[in-house]
C-alpha cells in the first residue's frame, strides 16, 4: 500500500516504523529536515521536507496515485486541511486525520464530504482516557482490550504465587472454570514470549494474556492471583486535556483529586468537573502536598502531565509514599520500556493507543480492531470472516486444519453476539468475528492473506 504520512512527530515516526516493517511504500512529510534525515537513515522510506497542506508538496509525495493519507501533526487545523487538499485536488481515496479537539471530532458535518473530507478521525486523548478507565475497573490488570462491541476482552495480568492456576498446566483452567469460555493465548516470561500448548505451566511472575467473555474477566483473573479490592480513591497529576478527560470519566464512580501546577488552569478546571472532584493547585512532585492529601490512602495514582520526567518522578514518589498502584503517561517509548514493571506499575505510551486506531484502517481485509500489546511487538486483531468453503481458506475446515502461521493463535470467536472458544474439530463460519493473537507483527501480511476472499467470490 502506498501511504503518505504528514507529520514526523512521535506518532508519525512510530507509524512509519510500523508500516515500513510490513512492506508498505511510505512517504513522510515534515518541515524539520533533521528529523526526516534521522528517520531516513533508520528506515526504508522516502521523506520530503515541507508543509503537508501545500499542493506542490503533496504532489511531490505522490498524492496522485497514493492509497492513503494520514495526517498526524500536532495541529488539528493542519491535519484537516491536508485531508481536504488531498481529496479535492488529488482524489486520494482514504484520508485519516488526528484531531485532538473533542469539539471538532464530534462535528460530523465539519469533517464529512461537505467539510474537510476526512474518512476517519483518531483522537489520542480519547483513546488513552478510555484505556485508563478500563485499568481502573480491573485494578490487577496490566492491559485490558475490548473486542466485538465489548462482548469479549483480552486481559494481561501478572501471575502471583498462591493463585489457583499458578504452577499448574494451562489445560487445568477449563477444569477449574468448566462453564466459562476462556483461552490463554500467550505467556511472557523474562520478557520473552513462550511457545505454549495445553500442557505449559504458568509460573509466578509470568505475564498471562487471556481472552474471555467480558462478564467473566474478574472470575478468570482470580485463578491467577488474589484479586485486589475495588478502586475507590484516585489521584490525578496533570489537568491538561487527558487529565480532564480522565477525571470526567471517573468522577461518577470514584473519589477523584486532580492536581494542576498552573493556577489559571486550575480555575478553568473547576468549571469542567463535578463538585465531588477536588481540584488542587500545586506540584505533584511535592512530597508535602502528597502527604497533606493522604496519597497513602489512594488506590490509583495517575501521572498525566506533558512532561515525562515529572510523570515518572511523581509516580515513583506516590508509590514510595504508599499509593497502592501507580500509572504514568510516558511519551518517549524508551522511557516507557525502562520503567515498565518496576516501581511504576503501568507506563502508557499515547503513540501506541493512536497506532492501534490507525492500524485498523490500514490493515487489509475486514478488520474491526487492532491493538498493540505491551512493548509493541505483538498485536491482537479482530477480523470479520467472509466468503464460503470454496472462496475462503478458513471457512468449512476443522480449526485444526486451518494453516495458521507459527506464532498466530485464534483466541476466540464472537458469533451472533455469543462468545465461543472453538475446539480443533469445530469450524469458522462466514460472519464470525475472529480474535487473533499475533506474536510478531511481521506475521500480519500472512494473516491477512489467509483471511482474504478469492476474486471469484467477489
Amino acid at each position: 500500500m502506498k501511504i503518505i504520512i504528514v507529520g514526523a512527530g512521535r506518532v508519525g515516526s512510530n507509524l512509519a516504523e510500523s508500516l515500513v516493517s510490513e512492506h508498505n511504500d511510505i512517504t513522510l512529510i515534515d518541515p524539520e529536515q533533521s528529523v526526516l534525515s534521522n528517520l531516513q537513515n533508520r528506515y526504508d522510506l522516502r521523506t520530503i521536507q515541507g508543509n503537508g497542506i501545500l499542493p506542490k508538496i503533496l504532489k511531490e509525495a505522490g498524492a496522485e496515485d497514493a492509497d492513503m493519507l494520514v495526517a498526524v501533526t500536532r495541529s488539528d487545523e493542519t491535519n484537516l486541511v491536508a485531508c481536504r487538499i488531498a481529496a479535492c485536488m488529488f482524489n486520494l481515496p482514504r484520508r485519516i486525520a488526528r484531531v485532538r479537539s473533542s469539539e471538532l471530532a464530534a462535528q460530523a458535518e465539519v469533517l464529512g464530504d461537505d467539510g474537510f473530507n476526512v474518512n476517519h478521525v483518531i483522537c489520542p486523548e480519547q483513546s488513552v482516557s478510555a484505556q485508563i478507565e478500563r485499568l481502573i475497573e480491573f485494578p490487577d490488570a496490566l492491559q485490558v482490550l475490548e473486542f466485538a462491541d465489548g462482548a469479549i476482552t483480552l486481559v494481561s495480568v501478572r501471575a502471583v504465587a498462591g493463585g489457583a492456576l499458578v504452577s499448574q498446566a494451562i489445560n487445568n483452567l477449563n477444569k477449574h472454570l468448566p462453564n466459562v469460555n476462556v483461552r490463554i493465548v500467550a505467556l511472557v516470561r523474562d520478557n520473552k514470549h513462550l511457545n505454549i500448548d495445553a500442557h505449559s505451566r504458568i509460573e509466578p511472575g509470568d505475564e498471562v494474556f487471556y481472552l474471555s467473555a467480558t462478564k467473566d474477566v474478574q472470575l478468570v483473573m482470580s485463578e491467577l492471583r488474589r484479586v485486589s479490592r475495588p478502586v475507590a480513591k484516585v489521584m490525578i497529576a496533570g489537568g491538561g486535556n487527558i487529565g480532564l478527560r480522565v477525571a470526567n470519566r471517573l468522577e461518577k464512580n470514584y473519589q477523584v483529586k486532580l492536581i494542576e501546577f498552573n493556577r489559571q488552569r486550575c480555575e478553568e478546571l473547576t468549571h469542567h468537573v463535578q463538585s465531588n472532584t477536588l481540584v488542587l493547585y500545586g506540584d505533584a512532585t511535592d512530597e508535602d502536598l502528597l502527604d497533606q492529601e493522604n496519597v497513602q490512602e489512594v488506590d490509583t495514582f495517575i501521572a498525566l502531565t506533558n512532561d515525562d520526567e515529572n510523570n515518572i518522578m511523581s509516580a515513583l514518589l506516590a508509590k514510595r509514599m504508599g499509593a497502592r498502584r501507580v500509572i504514568s503517561l510516558i511519551q518517549r517509548k524508551v522511557y516507557a520500556d525502562l520503567v515498565q514493571g518496576g516501581q511504576i506499575d503501568i507506563a502508557l505510551a499515547p503513540s501506541n493507543a493512536t497506532l492501534s486506531e490507525l492500524l485498523r484502517h490500514i490493515r487489509r481485509g475486514d478488520v474491526v480492531a487492532v491493538h498493540r500489546l505491551r512493548r509493541g511487538g505483538a498485536e491482537v486483531i479482530e477480523m470479520v470472516v467472509h466468503g464460503d468453503a470454496q472462496s475462503s481458506h478458513v471457512i468449512g475446515k476443522p480449526l485444526a486444519h486451518v494453516k495458521l502461521p507459527k506464532g498466530v493463535v485464534i483466541g476466540g470467536i464472537v458469533r451472533d453476539k455469543q462468545v465461543l472458544m472453538l475446539g480443533d474439530e469445530e469450524q469458522i463460519e462466514s460472519g464470525d468475528h475472529v480474535i487473533l493473537f499475533v506474536e510478531n507483527r511481521r506475521l500480519v501480511p500472512e494473516v491477512e492473506k489467509l483471511f482474504q476472499v478469492s476474486v471469484a467470490f467477489l
